[in-house]
């Protein structure tokens, strides 16, 4: 083993905003003293429960993907699991999410915009 990962690190134009989003989505905690990093305006994090670091950058400029348009690619994207797709795609979208594409038929995942507009799953599992 090379490295362990510190945390997944998403550039967005409002840090402590989209760190609520994902916590309202995958629970933990908000911006948590953590001596690897300074929190402040441009920076937040989240302690999800499972250990995972979400931190988010803010960049004046945010330029969000234009899925599924190559002009602006998804990058990277998060799945997350779920028991039932429509009602976990109820509660991302009240929580500010935009629905990007509903599948069809019995695709077992839907593709969604966190409020900054960076593409996320719900996967049903």
């Amino acid at each position: 083993m090379i490295a362990e990962l510190q945390c997944l690190v998403i550039d967005c134009p409002a840090p402590a905003e989209l760190a609520e989003f994902y916590r309202s989505v995958l629970g933990g905690e908000v911006d948590r003293p953590d001596g690897r990093w300074a929190l402040g305006e441009a920076w937040s994090t989240l302690h999800t429960p499972g250990g995972l670091v979400l931190c988010f950058q803010g960049v004046a400029d945010h330029r969000p993907p234009t899925w599924p348009s190559a002009e602006r690619p998804q990058q990277s994207h998060l799945d997350f699991a779920v028991g039932d797709l429509d009602t976990a795609g109820e509660e991302v979208l009240a929580l500010g999410a935009r629905l990007l594409d509903a599948g069809g038929g019995s695709r077992s995942w839907r593709v969604y915009a966190d409020p900054a507009g960076h593409p996320f799953c719900l996967v049903r599992h």
